[in-house]
């Protein structure tokens, strides 16, 4: 594509990132809250809400490897997904309907079937922007789009956490509103991808011969960087459902705080996604990706030493600017570590993988939980999540020597 159609798809890409982000912060920020205060959902449903999306994504991201494989365009399948996805929004407000605690189980599992058009959407949305953008454009673009997007997620973010203070937690009502809202956005989402620009590709020949596609796991590079991203992710998201249990369930936080926490981490994102960007392109995504776990270790541990509001509010603002890392880079390095000709199979393959251990790290963090201590499940998610260190620094070494390696390989003139 001309440099034209980079800037004009570049554009396309932040303002439909604009609506998705205003989507996921009005209802995946309150999806727990709503839960526990409007449904009267458990500590076992919590760690559910986050598992089950992941293995219902399993089956998903399956079938989106086969039919992404087969696909010239991918356009209108990443919109029709994410379509398909915003329409359990609809079917969110009227689950406080139903009788009985049966509400709260029937919340949960519109949570985990809504991931199965998610997941289409995720792998698919990955693999068609990872063809529109360029390798050189990508720390720069990504940058400051993931910065504006944290913006517009900070200040929706804090004008939903104002309303809510205004209605008891409760009521079920400003939780409706919510789902509804979201679907408008949604709408607004689908219609921005749909312009983007796709190229013209050559028609796919499909080979029987590479089956489900395991031989991209034969790329050293890519096979490496599925094992830290693996366990990265695992010593992650074991602490996701802990740290809405114990902010809502110990330190008694209100949706407006809920907000403010969101809002702080958000905040940090902002003011450090452009410097992750040229610390990556400086000392390469594996290298800086030592020191986002490093980073990340820090946050389980020192949000159990307060149930004081304000003390969390600052710990949100530390983990932010590690997280924003995170978001940034990780991708970036999964992009790196894949080849053009097959990145949408190995994006699939990760994203199953992914969805796999998604599935069960909350599942294991609630499960420390309730066998132990708020303490120690933390404190093991601290510990995972500095291993994650070593693993990322045996990646930059062996990605050191491969790019010696192939700049030895090359001819002079």
């Amino acid at each position: 594509m001309k440099p034209s159609s980079y800037e004009y798809n570049e554009k396309l890409s932040i303002q439909n990132g604009i609506a998705s982000t205003i989507v996921t912060n009005i209802t995946n920020n309150y999806f727990t809250l709503f839960a526990i205060s409007a449904l009267g959902a458990s500590n076992y449903q919590i760690g559910l809400m986050n598992s089950l999306p992941q293995f219902i994504g399993m089956f998903a991201m399956v079938a989106g490897s086969i039919l992404l494989g087969r696909l010239n365009e991918k356009k209108k399948f990443t919109a029709l997904s994410i379509l398909f996805t915003r329409l359990f929004l609809i079917l969110m407000t009227f689950v406080i309907y139903i009788p009985g605690d049966y509400k709260s189980w029937v919340f949960v599992i519109l949570v985990g079937l809504m991931n199965f058009p998610g997941s289409f959407a995720l792998v698919s949305w990955q693999s068609f922007i990872g063809d529109l953008i360029p390798e050189s454009r990508r720390s720069n673009f990504f940058s400051n789009r993931n910065r504006i997007l944290t913006i517009v997620g900070m200040i929706s973010t804090f004008i939903i956490g104002l309303s809510l203070q205004y209605f008891h937690p409760s009521n079920p009502l400003p939780y409706q509103v919510l789902f509804f809202l979201a679907f408008l956005f949604g709408l607004v989402e689908v219609y921005y991808l749909f312009k983007h620009k796709e190229p013209k590709l050559e028609k796919k020949v499909v080979t029987k011969s590479k089956g489900l596609g395991f031989h991209v796991y034969k790329h050293k590079p890519f096979l490496y960087f599925l094992v830290c991203g693996l366990f990265f992710n695992f010593a992650w998201q074991m602490a996701w459902s802990l740290f809405s249990i114990y902010q809502i369930k110990y330190a008694m936080a209100t949706g407006l705080w809920i907000s403010l926490f969101a809002v702080a981490n958000q905040v940090a994102q902002i003011v450090s996604f452009k410097w992750w960007g040229r610390m990556a392109d400086k000392h390469s995504n594996a290298k800086m990706m030592i020191l986002v776990s490093v980073g990340m270790a820090t946050a389980p541990i020192l949000n159990v030493l307060s149930t004081n509001l304000v003390y969390l509010l600052i710990v949100n603002g530390l983990s932010g600017f590690f997280v924003s890392g995170t978001v940034l880079i990780l991708f970036n390095q999964l992009l790196e570590v894949t080849k053009e000709d097959n990145r949408s199979l190995c994006i699939s393959h990760y994203n199953v993988l992914l969805a796999f251990v998604a599935f069960i790290a909350p599942q294991f963090g609630v499960y420390l939980l309730e066998t132990t201590s708020m303490d120690m499940a933390m404190t093991t998610a601290t510990i995972l999540r500095g291993l994650n260190a070593f693993l990322f620094l045996a990646l930059y070494v062996f990605m050191k020597k491969e790019k010696f390696k192939q700049n030895t390989l090359i001819p002079s003139n």
